[in-house]
């Protein structure tokens, strides 16, 4: 499935307007929420950002109690109705990784206020969090395709690489456990987990859309080819990706989208981050654009992070693939909630809802890393 950038509201992909909450009852319902939580509030005007996923829902708003004004963040999990990407949005674990991550490590994670398991004040649970400034690497259109990210200078560049690196390396030294996290005995145990609850989520995907063949022949490779890595499990992010960094001067101001955590091995964030920029290469090149070649390299980023960390990162044929695999899941479900909404029209080869297909393919054949990394 192709989205034509010059024909679509992108605003309007990543968060349909029927399924946006009204600002104005956020309002209410927070003026409320807070009045149980901290003296005589007033909250000001809530706005969603352009910026806002496709997964949780974010609210901006500005509060004043005690005598001081705070710049705040909600994260709202999405209603059955709003056809949400995955089948369950557990904030109240996503902040105790936070609190983890903030308590043992100096990544700039938000401070998280709150976290609401109750439903009732804004139709869903939510979290509330400080508000960070900074720059993000934009999604849409890429970051490589044109912006602050490809106007910055190489040295610029290389430095939120090195940090960018330092965040997955910082991360990994926190406990899981202590995250709140199920930890399974080892790294390959923890791989099979996660690629049996990848499983789970492509059948609840496929429950309301077509299935992939390509997504089901992955499936195999990864059972035939997942490592029996006997390293410890530690704790990986999930969504380990310069688009959810905060930069201020090129280097991390702010570490946001927790919902992915889980404990598994070191490779699949080191995997995840660079699956994610070659994306957007892939994209860049079929587009005729130069795109960031010298930019999160594979071999580059592998390097950074056993310097960093002490760990040479194995087995990233396989986890590079296992990342494109989790990928054309999230996209499969994002084509059919566009289906959903009338965006776009089911296609008759299910495999081309998924933009990376040749990637993956390519992946799955053994031939894609003949390519420059």
């Amino acid at each position: 499935m192709t989205i034509d950038p010059d024909a679509t509201d992108h605003g309007e992909v990543a968060r349909p307007h029927d399924s946006r909450r009204d600002p104005a009852a956020v309002r209410t319902g927070l003026q409320r929420w807070l009045a149980g939580r901290v003296p005589d509030p007033v909250v000001g005007d809530v706005h969603i950002p352009e910026s806002n996923g496709m997964s949780s829902e974010t609210l901006l708003f500005d509060a004043r109690w005690d005598g001081a004004d705070h710049r705040l963040v909600a994260r709202v999990a999405p209603v059955d109705s709003a056809v949400p990407v995955f089948p369950r949005y557990d904030l109240d674990a996503q902040a105790r990784v936070m609190r983890a991550v903030a308590d043992t490590t100096a990544v700039p994670v938000p401070h998280v206020h709150w976290s609401e398991t109750d439903p009732s004040a804004l139709g869903s649970p939510f979290l509330v969090m400080s508000r960070i400034d900074g720059l993000v690497p934009p999604d849409v259109m890429p970051y490589n395709f044109g912006s602050w990210v490809s106007d910055a200078t190489d040295e610029q560049r290389a430095t939120m690489q090195a940090t960018a690196v330092d965040v997955l390396a910082q991360i990994h030294t926190v406990d899981p456990a202590a995250a709140g996290l199920d930890t399974p005995p080892t790294a390959g145990d923890a791989i099979r987990a996660h690629i049996a609850a990848q499983r789970g989520y492509y059948e609840w995907t496929t429950r309301t859309g077509p299935r992939s063949p390509l997504i089901e022949r992955a499936f195999t490779w990864l059972d035939e080819h997942a490592p029996d890595d006997p390293n410890p499990a530690v704790l990986c992010w999930g969504d380990a990706r310069i688009g959810n960094i905060l930069f201020d001067d090129f280097r991390p101001a702010g570490v946001l989208d927790w919902e992915l955590a889980t404990a598994g091995a070191r490779e699949m964030d080191l995997a995840w981050m660079i699956f994610l920029h070659r994306f957007f290469e892939d994209i860049a090149t079929t587009a005729g654009l130069p795109g960031l070649p010298g930019f999160l390299r594979r071999d580059d980023l592998t390097d950074a992070y056993a310097l960093r960390s002490g760990h040479a990162p194995e087995h990233l044929d396989f986890h590079t693939c296992y990342a494109a695999v989790q990928h054309a899941i999230i996209m499969l479900r994002i084509a059919t909630r566009a289906v959903h909404y009338g965006q776009s029209e089911q296609p008759d080869d299910p495999d081309s809802m998924i933009m990376h297909r040749a990637t993956l393919e390519a992946m799955l054949d053994g031939t894609y890393w003949k390519a420059p990394t």
